[in-house]
C-alpha cells in the first residue's frame, strides 16, 4: 500500500520541482527583459543617445507607432526630432509590467517643462536580449479632469 502512494507522489513532487524550475528561469528572463527596457528608454527617450539606445535594438526592429519609421533609423530620426524640438523633455516611468518577452510602460512624460504632460503605455517585445518591437498610445493628461483619480 505504501509502495502504491509513494509512486504517485514521487511524481507529483517531481512536477512541483519542474515547475519552479521553469518559474524562475520565467523571472530571471522577465527581469533580464526589464533591465534591457529600462536602459533603454534612459538612454533613448531621456538622454536622446542614438548610439547607446541603438545597442539595445535587434537587427530588425518593428515599429507599431504610426508616425514613426521601423528600424534604427526610424530611432534615429525620432531622437533628432526629440533633441531639437524638446531637448528638455523628460519621462518618469511610473509602473513596469513583464509578461514573458514583454516589458510594458506607463510613463508620464513631460515635453516642454511646466505643462502637464502625456500618459504613455509603451510595449516593447525583446527577442535574444534585443528589442525587436514597439507599440505605443499617447493621451493628453487633461487640466480640467472630470474625475479625481489621476492618470498614474
Amino acid at each position: 500500500m505504501k509502495l502504491m502512494l509513494l509512486k504517485p507522489l514521487s511524481i507529483i513532487a517531481l512536477i512541483i520541482i519542474n515547475i519552479q524550475t521553469v518559474s524562475a528561469k520565467d523571472n530571471k528572463k522577465e527581469a533580464f527583459n526589464k533591465r534591457i527596457v529600462l536602459e533603454f528608454y534612459e538612454a533613448a527617450i531621456n538622454r536622446k543617445d542614438y548610439d547607446r539606445a541603438a545597442n539595445f535594438l535587434g537587427t530588425r526592429y518593428i515599429q507599431h507607432n504610426q508616425a514613426a519609421a521601423d528600424g534604427k533609423d526610424g530611432l534615429r530620426k525620432f531622437l533628432t526630432f526629440l533633441k531639437e524640438k524638446f531637448p528638455n523633455s523628460r519621462s518618469e516611468i511610473k509602473k513596469v509590467f513583464t509578461d514573458g518577452d514583454y516589458v510594458i510602460l506607463h510613463v508620464h512624460a513631460v515635453r516642454i517643462p511646466g505643462t502637464k504632460g502625456i500618459a504613455i503605455i509603451d510595449i516593447f517585445r525583446i527577442q535574444d536580449g534585443k528589442i525587436t518591437e514597439h507599440w505605443d498610445v499617447h493621451e493628453d493628461i487633461s487640466a480640467t479632469p472630470v474625475n479625481d483619480n489621476g492618470m498614474f
